[in-house]
């Protein structure tokens, strides 16, 4: 009888059977914790490693560049979600899935991250190696003072977006047994058997996600190129 009485309801009445009806926003919040630790986790893995695979990549060796060719095409090359799945069942079979899970996104995002480092440092001008060169700098110190300062400014639109892509990705670990936002929905359409309410809530939370960090990357996009002028 509950699906068909949820049937006669009006959206707010909806709304409110999925979000304030027995507490079940706990369930929300619980989820956007777990979102927001995953992709934070795995961010901060893809930085520092995608930075060492970009390195590799870029390295006049190939013993050294090889391995970092094979692993982001390997990477790139199987779905996400494969991964993840791999991770979690075959690989580490963890009971921790939480850190399965910012593993697997991390090692994911690093692929994509030293891709976007790299275009970074190749849209600076090749007369900025030499110039560094010039003044008697070795070509990890041109690299680094100055090659990678103006690298960041050129990749941080495409990073911003990785990040992005990188929260809302996240969405799959319910496949690992995970409460996120999307397993969240699931949990609650169960119980009201009402799928728009729910659908609702999560989009619009995920968009205040997406929306914030896209201002937030925006605003230091502003403050870089303020720091340029001056």
């Amino acid at each position: 009888m509950y699906p068909v009485a949820l049937a006669g309801l009006s959206f707010l009445d909806k709304l409110y059977q999925a979000f304030l009806y027995e507490d079940r926003w706990q369930l929300y919040l619980q989820g956007l914790g777990r979102t927001l630790s995953i992709t934070l986790g795995a961010i901060l893995i893809s930085t520092v490693l995608g930075m060492v695979l970009c390195l590799m990549k870029i390295s006049n060796h190939r013993l050294i560049r090889w391995p970092a060719q094979i692993y982001i095409d390997v990477i790139r090359g199987i779905p996400v979600m494969v991964q993840l799945l791999l991770f979690a069942f075959v690989i580490l079979k963890w009971r921790n899935k939480v850190a399965v899970a910012i593993i697997a996104f991390g090692l994911n995002s690093a692929a994509y991250v030293a891709e976007i480092y790299r275009s970074g440092i190749n849209a600076v001008d090749a007369g900025q190696m030499e110039a560094g060169r010039s003044l008697g700098l070795t070509r990890w110190q041109t690299l680094w003072h100055i090659i990678f300062p103006q690298a960041i400014r050129n990749c941080l639109p495409t990073y911003a977006s990785e990040f992005i892509v990188l929260v809302k990705e996240t969405a799959v670990v319910g496949y690992i047994g995970l409460m996120d936002l999307t397993m969240a929905y699931s949990t609650i359409q169960s119980r009201t058997m009402d799928a728009s309410a729910p659908l609702f809530i999560i989009a619009v939370v995920y968009l205040v996600i997406t929306t914030t960090l896209s201002k937030l990357f925006g605003y230091m996009e502003r403050r870089l190129r303020a720091s340029d002028r001056r």
